[in-house]
């Protein structure tokens, strides 16, 4: 028998205001235990939430970006339940009327294609605190800087049917959410979380199979081999002759493995109602507009820009947009240096092995791009190798120094002068004559050979191209 897997993600994303979603408590995370709280976050008697502008402004900018209806009637909610790292024993939420609702990604597909994943809904709420568990005090710790963050929850429909194509969405979502600089997204820190949905059913059925929930996952890599792993549990299950059980299980990164959190979970009470301490008012349409009007140029806008205005591939294009200020640095560097496919060759190799093995971004390093730019052309010319070109960016990036600055302290400029060249060419071609041989007697890729020895007796400062030229030259009698 052949089943489909249907899957609908949760994905939680802290937004990155300077202050929480209620109260002037700074919004910082690493921060010593229990030092960013006050008598509103902690849910204290006669304390007050007050709405932090700048988190509408952000759900509104997110809605948008998501293709999503906005909704101008702004109301929060109570969402009661009793958990440790929550003070107030509820969460101040949106229920029947989230800030965004009705949207959708589009994803990339096998065959080139593309596939609508529906947002059913984007609502803003205020984090919970955090558990620490200690296994040798046997004893619970909670931490309650991060309640009162805030967030917003994107929720979509079960459009998706493989693990593959949960992971491409979350690629997809994050991609347009760093675009809008609303967080940092990142899954280490707690700035983006997901929950994932899973269920199967036969192929063709219509009807929804009961569904296990899966947390835990700290990573889009662990979402995707979580899921996997799940799909393939449930089908087990199912040939069996059992029956899947609802459940919430967790993700065990060290076993490889899902594991039951609670069962027999049925749908929440959560006993939701309208926020008595908050009034619901409604938003100017014109603010609204004003803030979509502006997001910025978004991922697969910029993609196709940039795939046309520069004349660059596809592949090459993908690299570069991945992220906002690693495409604007390229779009810097075409202003300074016109051969676009050199700018990606250099950028997609040598400057983000650079960046990725030193753990950093683009825009963390010192790196200029009228400089990186400069380094491209000294190679291009042959004032420089290859070779010495990616030592002179690893000397910028250390140093601050320019390519110019550096190429002169360190030497690295290539020896293009014929004397000299030929020199090393005569010493090379006495010593190995019967590569010469083969040369004359039309082995024409055996010069590589030679070429490469007169690099090491030039301490590779010999221009390559050069010497390949003068020792076709010499071997036919032309010097």
């Amino acid at each position: 028998m052949k089943y489909e897997t249907v899957i609908g993600l949760e994905v939680h994303l802290q937004l990155s205001t300077n202050t929480k979603i209620f109260c002037g408590c700074a919004n910082k995370f690493g921060e010593a235990p229990n030092t960013l709280t006050c008598p509103v976050c902690l849910g204290l008697p006669g304390s007050l939430p007050v709405v932090n502008k700048k988190v509408l402004e952000y759900g509104i900018k997110i809605g948008s970006a998501l293709n999503c209806k906005i909704n101008s009637f702004v109301k929060f909610d109570r969402k009661n339940y009793f958990y440790p790292d929550c003070p107030k024993d509820y969460q101040i939420s949106q229920f029947d009327f989230p800030i965004a609702y009705d949207g959708f990604v589009t994803i990339p597909m096998d065959d080139n294609g593309e596939k609508k994943i529906t947002i059913h809904r984007a609502h803003l709420e205020e984090d919970a605190g955090k558990l620490i568990h200690d296994a040798q005090a046997n004893c619970s710790l909670v931490d309650y800087n991060r309640t009162g963050t805030p967030l917003v929850e994107i929720v979509s429909d079960p459009d998706l049917r493989s693990p593959q194509e949960a992971y491409d969405y979350l690629q997809v979502l994050k991609l347009t959410l760093q675009y809008l600089n609303v967080s940092d997204c990142d899954m280490e820190k707690g700035s983006l979380r997901c929950d994932a949905n899973i269920s199967i059913r036969e192929q063709g059925d219509t009807k929804l199979g009961t569904k296990t929930e899966l947390k835990n996952m700290n990573s889009f890599k662990a979402v995707k081999v979580a899921l996997e792993y799940e799909e393939n549990r449930q089908r087990q299950v199912v040939e069996a002759g059992d029956r899947v059980v609802q459940e919430t299980r967790l993700w065990d990164d060290a076993k490889n493995m899902t594991l039951v959190m609670r069962s027999k979970e049925e749908a929440h009470d959560y006993r939701y109602f309208p926020e008595p301490d908050l009034v619901p008012f409604i938003q100017d349409e014109k603010i609204i507009e004003e803030i979509r009007q502006s997001i910025p140029e978004l991922p697969a806008q910029k993609l196709e820009r940039v795939i046309k205005e520069y004349q660059i591939s596809e592949y090459d294009a993908k690299i570069i947009i991945q992220d906002a200020c690693l495409a604007g640095f390229f779009e810097n560097c075409t202003k300074y240096y016109k051969d676009t496919k050199k700018i990606c060759n250099w950028m997609n190799g040598a400057l983000l092995q650079e960046i990725n093995s030193r753990k950093t971004t683009i825009t963390d390093i010192t790196l200029k791009p009228e400089d990186f730019s400069l380094l491209i052309k000294k190679v291009e010319e042959g004032l420089i190798s290859n070779l010495a070109g990616k030592d002179v960016l690893k000397f910028m990036l250390d140093t601050g120094k320019s390519a110019d600055v550096l190429i002169e302290e360190k030497g690295l400029a290539q020896v293009s002068d014929d004397g000299a060249l030929k020199e090393i060419i005569q010493q090379v071609i006495s010593e190995n004559e019967k590569v010469v041989q083969q040369i004359k007697e039309g082995k024409d890729s055996a010069a590589g050979f030679l070429v490469g020895q007169a690099m090491k007796k030039s301490k590779g400062k010999a221009n390559p191209k050069k010497v390949g030229e003068l020792i076709r030259q010499i071997l036919k009698g032309d010097s």
